[in-house]
């Protein structure tokens, strides 16, 4: 079968794997990056000669199937604030502000800033990211001491309590071909695991090189420099909101990044080509493109993922970076994907009277 029908037809099978794709693992990674979980199992050099070979399926749809693509540039048209990664944001009285979507990969595409966003960085007084706890192990090392249950089973448990043999076999195959030992991770939680297979093996090279993605640089330049660092969100925050979710979620999104790791080098080269030209309400679409007949599925764990990693996560967002916004001349980056919508971050702030237009 073509890569891309076997891409189209597995992320239709796995709706609530792709959206979490998209949107948490990026956080997840940031977690276990932080806590040295992601890199510390001694094997990272099996990953230095590894290089990018993922396609964006972009072109390939557009070659074979145009009318899908058109049909998913429609929709996405039609999602408010969809195209767009910096917002100036103003309020009468206040210097404006800049509201910057980024993306948390070690692309190098990715980690320069466009020239627009670069000077709104450079001009801003406050600098705030998600949480700026990333910038601290320590504080992440505290949160799993503190509330172990978050990330791990406290009680005895071991994860193959949830799995049969077939997906337990699958897992723990996926696991020795990474050479990490199944045993080390049996009383992680699944959504952890997750993080650990889902990265395409040069993204897994550049972090173990040491590279670091866009919203770490721009919070040690922004303290280098001696502007005022905020953050939005605690990484006890951040994994709780994972934490939430039914463990039957969590289960079903292991099982699933195992199957599509294989595919994910294109995907994610989909999400970084969509990212590079602003198109952030198409990366869903695109992705979830086999049809809403598949999709319809898995409707409820879909719901639930967006409920709880997105929509409530953006309102958090705004609401705090509102005081920040009043005091002027701040620049705000977070994860590109909590900026459309109509509950997405740009659209609360205009709904909460600010001005926010897209900086071409």
């Amino acid at each position: 079968m073509p890569i891309l029908s076997r891409v189209w037809t597995t992320c239709a099978r796995f709706p609530n794997l792709v959206y979490a794709v998209a949107i948490s693992l990026p956080l997840v990674l940031l977690i276990l990056l932080a806590a040295g979980l992601l890199l510390g199992t001694g094997k990272a050099g099996a990953y230095e000669s590894s290089a990018c070979q993922g396609v964006s399926l972009v072109k390939q749809l557009a070659a074979s199937n145009p009318q899908k693509l058109a049909e998913v540039r429609a929709r996405a048209s039609g999602t408010r604030n969809g195209s767009g990664l910096l917002w100036k944001v103003e309020k009468a009285g206040v210097e404006p502000s800049y509201l910057f979507g980024t993306m948390h990969v070690t692309d190098p595409r990715v980690t320069k800033m466009p020239d627009a966003a670069q000077a709104a960085f450079d001009a801003a007084g406050t600098v705030v990211i998600e949480t700026i706890e990333i910038l601290d192990p320590a504080i992440a090392q505290a949160v799993l001491v503190q509330r172990p249950e978050l990330t791990m089973f406290t009680d005895g448990t071991k994860l193959t309590a949830f799995l049969d043999e077939e997906d337990a076999k699958l897992i723990e195959a996926e696991l020795s071909r990474r050479d990490i030992p199944f045993a080390m991770v049996s009383h992680m939680k699944p959504w952890m695991i997750s993080g650990l297979v889902a990265l395409p093996a040069c993204e897994m090279a550049r972090k173990a090189r040491g590279v670091e993605f866009l919203d770490i640089q721009i919070a040690k330049i922004a303290r280098a420099e001696g502007k005022q660092l905020l953050g939005l969100e605690s990484i006890g925050e951040q994994m709780a909101a994972m934490a939430d979710l039914p463990m039957e979620f969590h289960i079903r999104g292991l099982v699933e990044t195992i199957k599509l790791a294989d595919l994910m080098p294109d995907i994610m080269a989909t999400m970084t080509d969509l990212y590079l030209k602003g198109e952030i309400a198409q990366i869903m679409p695109l992705i979830l493109a086999a049809g809403p007949q598949d999709v319809a599925e898995d409707i409820d764990g879909y719901a639930q993922f967006e409920e709880r990693i997105v929509r409530m996560r953006n309102h958090v967002m705004a609401e705090r970076a509102a005081p920040v916004l009043d005091a002027g001349n701040a620049f705000i980056a977070v994860g590109a994907l909590h900026l459309p919508g109509e509950e997405g971050v740009v659209a609360l702030l205009q709904d909460a009277g600010y001005t926010v237009s897209p900086v071409r």
